[in-house]
């Protein structure tokens, strides 16, 4: 009976242990991805973060931070192919997230940022497919959770910019922007390493409001 609980107890202790060191690993991680502001910054924790996944097969977040990082490479490249080469790396990362986790707000909000970037590769020719692509999966992430400041904030992002497109108000997406605001003010992450980023990027949206 002893010899049973001290290898239960043993079990415990390694499998806390491994919990602790993957959550420490994911957190400096997610640091340096909210830091990174080159290509080549952003490509190093992308890089990082598909290493943890491939060692963490059952968990969702460091395919989700691969794509993100995946993504903020596309919104800083200027070349056409280059940016969907990088979208590409989000989406299959993406993926691999809801194999894992199906119909999760901040995985869903995150496929419809990879839509809306796809959209400035050509908006004469994307607009119209890729459009509607991010505005279903932004409205999907908010029926998921309304809760979900980055799925608002990507709203309102999507919203403005298909209103100065067609030189249209842009009453609704200010709204959207203000809502995504006032979510980031009383949000509370699950976790340390649950997604976190937007909130100053939604204060940016917000100063074009008038």
């Amino acid at each position: 009976m002893k010899a049973a609980f001290a290898i239960l107890l043993t079990l415990i202790v390694t499998t806390l242990t491994a919990q602790d060191k993957y959550t420490e690993n994911m957190v400096k991680n997610i640091d340096a991805s909210y830091k990174a502001q080159t290509v080549d910054e952003h490509q190093v924790t992308a890089n990082a973060f598909e290493r943890i996944a491939a060692a963490e097969k059952t968990r969702w977040e460091p395919f989700y931070y691969a794509a993100y990082n995946y993504v903020m490479m596309a919104t800083v490249e200027t070349e056409g192919a280059k940016k969907d080469s990088y979208l590409d790396l989000a989406v299959r990362n993406i993926d691999q997230a809801k194999a894992i986790k199906a119909n999760d707000s901040e995985i869903t909000a995150l496929e419809g940022f990879v839509h809306m970037i796809r959209v400035t590769v050509d908006p004469m020719t994307r607009g119209q497919e890729y459009s509607g692509k991010a505005f279903r999966s932004f409205s999907t992430a908010v029926a998921l959770n309304g809760e979900n400041p980055r799925a608002l904030m990507l709203m309102g992002q999507m919203q403005y910019g298909t209103a100065q497109f067609f030189g249209t108000p842009t009453t609704e997406a200010c709204s959207t922007i203000q809502k995504s605001i006032e979510k980031f003010e009383t949000f509370k992450p699950e976790s340390p390493i649950a997604p976190q980023w937007g909130k100053a990027f939604a204060q940016g949206l917000k100063g074009n409001c008038k």
